[in-house]
Parts: C-alpha cells; structure tokens; sequence
C-alpha cells in the first residue's frame, strides 16, 4: 500500500512535468508564425538604394540600375520626391483647405495685365556734334541730369572751324568784289549750326576762336551719357541721350485669350507700388501687331501724362480694363493663394488621393489674372483638388522633408547625385575641317573600346585601346589650338595608360577621363557618321559619376558590366 502510495506521487509528478514542458508548445509555435507573419508583413515591400522610387511587392533586381532590392524601412513613406504626406493635427493646425479646380470666369469683368513704365520713345532725342573735335569741357556728367534748350552742354576744339574761320576773315575783306565767295563761306558756317551772331563777332573782330559751345537743341532728362573729356568725335556723333519725361508708357504683356478683349481707345487704369492709392487714366494707344513667341505674349501700350515727374522708368505697374472679363469653358481658375511665385516658377500643390493628406507639387504656366485669381495655360486638369490655404505650410513641410519644393527645385538624393557628378564638357572649341573627318575613325575605335569593357575582359581592352591609339597617333594634330591639342594628348596618355595596366578596374578609371575628353571633342564635330548619345552613371567614379558615348539608347555600363549593366541614362544625344 505504501509503496502504491509512491507510485502514484511519481506518476503524477511524471504528467504535471510533462505537461508543463509540452503543453505550452502549440502556442509558443503558433507565435513564432506570428512574429515570422509580422516580419513578412514589414518587409512586403522592395526598393533601391540608389533609386528609392522604384517599390516592388517582392525581391529582385532595380530595373533602372540592375542593383538587388533591400526592404523598405518602415519608416519610408514610399512616395515621390513631388510628394508629401501631412498628418491629420498638421491639417488642421495648419488650417490647410483643399479646392477643386474648375473652369470660370476671371474677374468680375476686369481683366489685370502687368508692366512697367517706359520712356516715351517718341518724344526721346540724341544730341549730336555737329563739328569734328576734341571736348575741352564736358558740362553734363550725370545720367539723369536734367537739362533745358539753350543750356551750354560742352566745349569743343574743332580745327576744322579753325580754318573755316580763317577764311571767313579773308572772305570778309573781298565781300565787295566776291559777294558769292563771302556768302558761300557764311553759309558753311551755319551747316556747323553757329548762329548769326557768332559769324558776324568773327567777322567783326577779325580774330579766330579755338574752342566752340555746344548748345542744347531739346530740353529734358539725361538717359544716357555717351562721351567724356578727352575724347575725340566726329561730325554727327552722338554726345548724349535726351529722354522727355513729362509723358511715359506704360507697357503691359497681354496673352493670345486676352486680345479679344483689348481694342484701341479703351480706358485702362494704372496702379503702381510707390503710389498704390493713386490710379493713372490713360487709353490704350498702341497694340503689338506681333507676337513674342517665347512669352505667347504681346506688348499693349498706354500712354501717360508725367508732368509732375511721379512715374520712373523702370517702374511695375498693373492696369485694369473694365468689361473684358475671360469666360470660358476650357480656362482653368485658380485662387491666387494656391499659387507659390519664385519669379521663374510657379508651382501649386495637388491632392492625389481623395482619402489620404498626400500632396504633390506641380508647376503650372500662368495667364490672366485678376486681384485674386490666375488662370492656368498648363500643369492642371479640370477637377484635379489643389490646395488653396495653408499653401506655404505645405511647401515648408516638404523642404523639412528634403522633398521638392518652391524653392528646391532638387531634393536631397539629386543633390547628391549631381555633387561632382562628371557631365559632358561642352566647350566651344575650333576643329579644322580634315581633323574632323580624321577623328571619326578613332570615335569608332573608342565604341569598340567602350563596348570591350562592357565585357569586362581586360585583354581585348588592351587590343582595342592600341587599335584606338594607332587611330589617333595617324590624326593630323599640327593645326589644332592648345586647348583642342590638349584634348587629345590626354587622350593618348590615358590609352597609354590602360596599355599598362592588367587590371580592369584600373584600366576603368582611366577610361573615365579618357571618355570626358572623347565626349568634349565629339561635341565640337560637325557631321558625325551617326547619331551618338552621351550617357552617364551616377555610380561610377566613386559615386561621382562618369560618361561614355554610345551608339544607342539602350544602356550597356562600361564601368561595372554585368554587375550592374543598366545602371545609368542618356543625358545629351549628338545628331549626325
């Protein structure tokens, strides 16, 4: 019985063990899948270190560089260098309000064009010498000097009115036999715009003068000063530019949709910042019968009274035209606060997803506008939701963020990218004619070296870097400049070099400069055989990216090849 009574303690003792270790494995297995479906989860996602755009649901190579995928950081938020993520507390800290873009009317019948004051080129004049001479005397030394008709602008020593003189004292003593000689002699005088008095004080002194006043013809301002003491001019020279102040133009730049609206004789009024609680009444006087098709603009002209002097060349002035309001179904209008203006750019952020804060920048070209709207010409489509308050809140996000933004037109990684990055050096130089048709066949040469180590076998690139320099060594160079000479002499060291050299990697870091001077010198080439393209890895060259030329568009990287054969892009095409 006692021992029953043991059996049975050791039993028990035996199941509870037994149960205590492998009771608990089922669930200890189960939370291992757990965690291993957790860490599937985590890393569902794929992309480059390079080219952190390219997101792949599973592992692979980057088809832009050929490089193996990594996950994704958790972290990452898998969007564009255009775009940016707010949370919902930045929305409404931030008062950030979304519109949808539709087509309208701009203005309530006001059509806003911008410019800027200009002289009256119809009322401007030159004062010119009228005589050949030295100036002795300069009086007006300042752009901007105010002068009026009469006023002594210089003193001019003039030989020639040395002798006209001279003869006009000879004259004067034979006028009683030689009427004709004494008044042909007066009236050559006065083609040297000297006035009646002066000829007769001449005359009557019977002394000759040296030196002769220059007197103004206009009155008005000194808008340029074209001459200095000292200098010699010829008859007809200019000496100064005359502008009239007392009327200016106001010049404006109008678009294609907006001539309809515009016609001669039309009332427009005319703010400026300096005195933005004054409008100026003028009409449209002139309309620009061209376009200027870099802007799609054309110049409006209005003319204004400046008496007073209040309006300066140079000025940026707005006109309004009443009853030339814009309607139509295709124009898109925005809100002026949607729009962040840099000067050269003009960018607007745009929600991608309805149910997510995501926006994305996009430049957009500019139209009409009106005291608080623009019209969009291009960037935006009918019912795309853009931002229209808190739109500096958002671009100021994205710049924390490194993404793209008013004022960086780069984020970060592009910025690395393009930090020292080798770029085909485009440099004007003079490449005689038989030196160019020479050259072409050591640009073959070169593509069936490049092409030797996109194989990465060091032994044909060594036969076709001799079969290149043989090519060249038969180019005739006597002719060339120092700088197109130096050009090819480093080339030649560098293909002496990767003779030298066993190693490919070696011979690759010569080829980088060989490659840089290659593309400098086929960039200055008139006719090429073909069409070449310049391409470029950003990569290559301890990451500060190396160029080749090739034949095609397809990428074939000479400087890693099968390790990562895409890696790169064309960045500049030379046309035959």
């Amino acid at each position: 019985m006692k021992k029953y009574i043991i059996y049975s303690a050791i039993l028990a003792a035996g199941l509870l063990l037994g149960y205590l270790v492998f009771g608990n494995a089922p669930k200890e297995s189960n939370l291992e899948k757990t965690h291993a479906h957790e860490g599937e989860t985590a890393t569902e996602m794929w992309t480059c270190s390079m080219h952190p755009q390219i997101l792949q649901p599973e592992p692979g190579d980057c088809p832009i560089c050929g490089m193996e995928l990594i996950p994704v950081d958790g972290n990452a938020d898998g969007l564009s260098l255009d775009q940016i993520k707010l949370s919902k507390n930045a929305m409404a800290l931030a008062n950030v309000q979304t519109s949808v873009v539709g087509g309208g009317q701009v203005g309530d019948g006001v059509m806003m064009l911008s410019g800027k004051i200009q002289e009256n080129q119809e009322d401007n004049s030159v004062q010119s010498s009228y005589f050949s001479g030295r100036i002795e005397k300069l009086n007006i030394n300042f752009k901007g000097d105010k002068i009026n008709r009469g006023q002594l602008l210089a003193t001019i020593y003039a030989s020639e009115l040395v002798s006209a003189q001279q003869e006009l004292i000879t004259a004067a003593s034979l006028k009683e036999s030689q009427p004709k000689l004494y008044q042909a002699v007066r009236n050559k005088l006065k083609l040297w715009k000297l006035s009646e008095s002066q000829i007769n004080a001449i005359e009557t002194s019977g002394k000759v003068r040296e030196n002769f006043p220059v007197y103004a013809t206009v009155s008005g301002t000194v808008s340029e000063k074209m001459v200095n003491e000292g200098d010699y001019v010829k008859q007809g020279q200019p000496l100064l530019k005359i502008a009239n102040l007392s009327s200016v133009w106001a010049m404006f730049d109008a678009y294609e949709n907006q001539l309809s609206s515009l016609k001669l004789g039309q009332d427009i009024k005319v703010t400026t910042n300096a005195y933005s609680n004054k409008e100026f009444d003028a009409k449209i006087s002139f309309i620009e019968p061209t376009l200027t098709t870099a802007t799609r603009t054309v110049s409006v002209r209005a003319e204004l009274n400046n008496k007073d002097g209040i309006l300066k060349p140079g000025m940026f002035v707005e006109g309004k035209v009443s009853g030339s309001a814009l309607k139509h179904e295709n124009v898109l209008i925005v809100p002026k606060t949607a729009v962040l203006w840099t000067g050269k750019r003009s960018v607007v952020y745009v929600k991608t997803n309805p149910d997510e804060p995501i926006f994305e920048m996009r430049e957009v070209s500019l139209g009409a506008t009106t005291n608080d709207s623009y019209e969009i010409l291009s960037g935006l489509q009918n019912g795309d939701e853009i931002v229209t308050n808190g739109t500096f809140t958002v671009d100021a996000a994205a710049q924390l963020q490194g993404k793209r933004s008013m004022m960086n037109n780069k984020g970060p990684l592009e910025k690395q990218m393009d930090k020292g990055v080798a770029a085909p050096v485009e440099m004007e130089m003079h490449l005689p004619e038989d030196f160019q048709k020479e050259f072409l066949t050591v640009i073959d040469a070169y593509l069936g070296l490049k092409d030797s180590f996109v194989k990465s076998d060091p032994k044909p690139v060594k036969e076709k870097a001799e079969m290149m320099l043989q090519k060249l060594k038969s180019v005739k160079t006597k002719d060339l400049r120092k700088m197109e000479a130096g050009h090819v002499s480093k080339i030649k060291d560098m293909l002496m070099a990767i003779l030298e050299n066993e190693n490919i990697e070696n011979q690759r870091d010569h080829f980088i400069t060989l490659s840089e001077n290659m593309v400098a010198l086929t960039h200055n080439i008139d006719k090429l055989n073909e069409t070449l393209y310049v391409a470029k890895c950003p990569m290559a060259n301890k990451n500060r990216g190396a160029v080749w030329l090739s034949l095609n568009t397809e990428i074939h990287n000479p400087y890693y090849g099968d390790a990562m054969l895409s890696c790169g892009s064309v960045i500049d095409t030379l046309k035959k």
